[in-house]
C-alpha cells in the first residue's frame, strides 16, 4: 500500500510495522508530529503512548520498557536529545535495545527551527559518558524514514543496544509517496535477560552499575566485541556514479539529495563526479570510501554543519586524496548549483 506521508509520520508507521509497543516522548519542533501521531496510533495498535514531563523523563521510561523486553522508542530534536544523553549512556551500559529518532534542527543552544546536521558528533560519537557507541542510520527520503526506523528496531534487538535514526528538519517535514510494505520482524528470545514479571525472569537484574573494576573492564570489552560485529555486518551506503568519479562527493541525509543533483550538473559540464551516501553513519562505510577515494582526484564533503562528518571522511581516507568541505549552518542550505560550482572548481585545481 502506498500513502503520501510526511517524514515524521513515516517514522511512526515504520515503528509500528516493526512491532514497537511503547512510545515515550516530549514534543519539540521539528519532531512534534511524531509524538502527535504516536499518541493516536500506538493505543489503536495495542501499544502504549505516554507523554513524558521532559526529555529526561522520556528516556528513563524507555529504559524501563526496554528492561521489560518491550520494543520501545522516543523521538526529539537536538536540544531534547542533549537532555537524554545520560539515559542513552545508561541504556548502552545496561545493553537495552531501544530506538531514538533525532530530527535535527539548528543549534547550538536553543538555536532555531531551520534544517541542520549539527548533531552528527552527538549521535555518532556517543554524546554521553563512558565507552560506548550507538548504531546510527541516516534516512535520505521519506521512504527511508519508514524503512530505517523499522530496521533500527531489528538492529537494536540483534545487538541489545540503543540505536539512532538521525534525520533532519527537511526530511521530517517533507511529503513523499511511501510504500508501507510489510516489515520482516526479528523476534529474539528476551527471557534470558529481560524482566517480564514472571518467575522465570525474576533472577534477571537490569543495571549499568558494576562496582568491581575487573568486571567493569570485562563488561566494556564485551561491548567492544559487539561493536566490532556491528562494524562488520551493519554497514549501509548508497552510491551514484562513483566508479569513474574524478571528484567524489560524500553527503548524507538531505544534503545527499542536493549533492546528487549537483553531480548530475557537473557531469553535464564534463566533470566526472560521483556521490557516496553513508546510510549508516556508525558504522561508517569506511572500506568503500577508501576504495573509491583512492581513484578520485578530490573529495568534497557536503554537510549542514561547521564540519563534523568531514572529520570521519578525513580519518578513514588517511590523506590519500585531497578533501574539501562545503558547509552551511544555522538553517541555511546550499543549492545544487552551489555544490556543482564547487565540484567544477575542484576539478580545475586537482585534475591534471
Amino acid at each position: 500500500m502506498r500513502r503520501l506521508l510526511k517524514g515524521n509520520e513515516a517514522v511512526v508507521r515504520g515503528a509500528l510495522a516493526a512491532g514497537c509497543k511503547a512510545y515515550f516522548g516530549y514534543p519539540i519542533t521539528p519532531a512534534s508530529e511524531i509524538a502527535e501521531l504516536a499518541a493516536w496510533m500506538f493505543p489503536d495498535a495495542g501499544g502504549v503512548f505516554v507523554p513524558a514531563e521532559s526529555e529526561i523523563g522520556s528516556i528513563e521510561m524507555v529504559y524501563g520498557a526496554a528492561a521489560a523486553g518491550v520494543r520501545t522508542m522516543t523521538a526529539s530534536s537536538g536540544p531534547g536529545v542533549s537532555l537524554m544523553q545520560e539515559g542513552i549512556s545508561y541504556l548502552a551500559g545496561a545493553r537495552l535495545p531501544s530506538v531514538i529518532v533525532d530530527v535535527q534542527r539548528a543549534g547550538p543552544g536553543l538555536g532555531n527551527l531551520g534544517v541542520e546536521q549539527g548533531d552528527y558528533h552527538q549521535a555518532v560519537k556517543g554524546g554521553g559518558h563512558g565507552c560506548y557507541k550507538t548504531p546510527v542510520f541516516a534516512p535520505g527520503s521519506v521512504q527511508e524514514m519508514y524503512d530505517l526506523t523499522a530496521h533500527a528496531f531489528n538492529v537494536a534487538d540483534r545487538y541489545r543496544t540503543p540505536v539512532f535514526v538521525l534525520s533532519d528538519g527537511a526530511l521530517g517535514q517533507m511529503m513523499e509517496s511511501v510504500d508501507l510494505h510489510k516489515v520482516a520482524v526479528e523476534e529474539p528470545d528476551k527471557t534470558p535477560w529481560a524482566v517480564a514479571g514472571t518467575a522465570e525472569t525474576r533472577k534477571n537484574l537490569i543495571t549499568s552499575i558494576i562496582l568491581e573494576h575487573e568486571k567493569q573492564e570485562a563488561h566494556i570489552t564485551g561491548l567492544e566485541e559487539t561493536y566490532a560485529r556491528i562494524e562488520e555486518d551493519e554497514v549501509l551506503f548508497d552510491e551514484y556514479l562513483v566508479e569513474d568519479a574524478q571528484i567524489l562527493v560524500v553527503a548524507y541525509g538531505i544534503s545527499s539529495r542536493i549533492a546528487r543533483a549537483a553531480v548530475q550538473q557537473a557531469r553535464a559540464e564534463g566533470v566526472r563526479a560521483g556521490l557516496l551516501r553513508p546510510v549508516s553513519l556508525y558504522p561508517f562505510p569506511s572500506k568503500r570510501l577508501r576504495q573509491v577515494a583512492g581513484k578520485a582526484y578530490g573529495i568534497l564533503a557536503v554537510e549542514l554543519s561547521s564540519g563534523q562528518m568531514v572529520e570521519d571522511v578525513r580519518l578513514f581516507t588517511g590523506g590519500i586524496t585531497p578533501i574539501e568541505l562545503l558547509r552551511r549552518t544555522g538553517g541555511m542550505m546550499p543549492t545544487a548549483e552551489d555544490v556543482a560550482e564547487k565540484i567544477l572548481q575542484m576539478a580545475k585545481t586537482n585534475i591534471r
